[in-house]
């Protein structure tokens, strides 16, 4: 298949898109939360493993790491052309607002909550270490696959994945205790009950904060 691809043979190319099309696609729509935007790098990706085909090393083994670091770098490109348009658009004097219907479609998804919650959390990471636990935890690739995927040492994986999941476990519990701190507030701005001769009945909610579990 490796070698295949190399010389250009498009039987090697659908072979590739019909073995790795869904774990790109997942791996993008996690990173990004948008699935339109995960159809695009996608389809980018493939695209671009093939202009770029005879870069590709002759040896090693499965081509998802490569591919999956393709689709790492074309989200890094657009992230800094989306900077670029916000920054531009800032200095536009505002005539009005445009409907943004992209949180409408999002929660179609079956997990758009928890899609939501996990991007908006990622995305204080820093991006080095946002990089590696999306590609270890959510894309399911090895430290060594990931460090093939990135460019960098196996050592530079296992520090930045730590890293990150520290980070993580610092932005769950500050989640909690902003969850706990607004049951509180609404418990206490609740008005008294009217007295009726029976003893109130005990509260139906919990507050309770899940803490994510980032893979291994």
């Amino acid at each position: 298949m490796r070698n295949r691809f190399r010389r250009g043979d498009r039987d090697a190319l659908g072979e590739l898109y019909d073995e790795h099309a869904q774990v790109l696609y997942r791996y993008a729509l996690r990173v990004t939360g948008d699935w339109a935007e995960a159809e695009d790098v996608a389809s980018a990706t493939f695209l671009e493993a093939w202009r770029s085909r005879e870069k590709l090393r002759p040896d090693g083994d499965s081509l998802r790491p490569w591919l999956l670091g393709i689709a790492t770098n074309i989200m890094r490109r657009n992230a800094r052309a989306r900077r670029r348009r916000e920054i531009a658009l800032a200095r536009v004097p505002e005539r009005g607002s445009i409907p943004d219907f992209t949180d409408d479609l999002v929660t179609h998804l079956a997990d758009a909550e928890q899609l939501r919650a996990a991007h908006t959390a990622l995305a204080r990471l820093r991006r080095r270490d946002r990089e590696v636990f999306t590609l270890v935890v959510w894309a399911g690739l090895d430290y060594a696959a990931a460090a093939e995927a990135l460019g960098v040492p196996i050592g530079t994986v296992r520090s930045r994945l730590s890293r990150a999941r520290a980070r993580l476990r610092e932005l769950t519990d500050a989640e909690a205790r902003a969850t706990r701190s607004g049951a509180t507030r609404a418990g206490a701005e609740r008005p008294p009950r009217r007295e009726t001769g029976n003893p109130p009945p005990p509260p139906t909610s919990q507050y309770r904060a899940a803490s994510p579990r980032p893979g291994r």
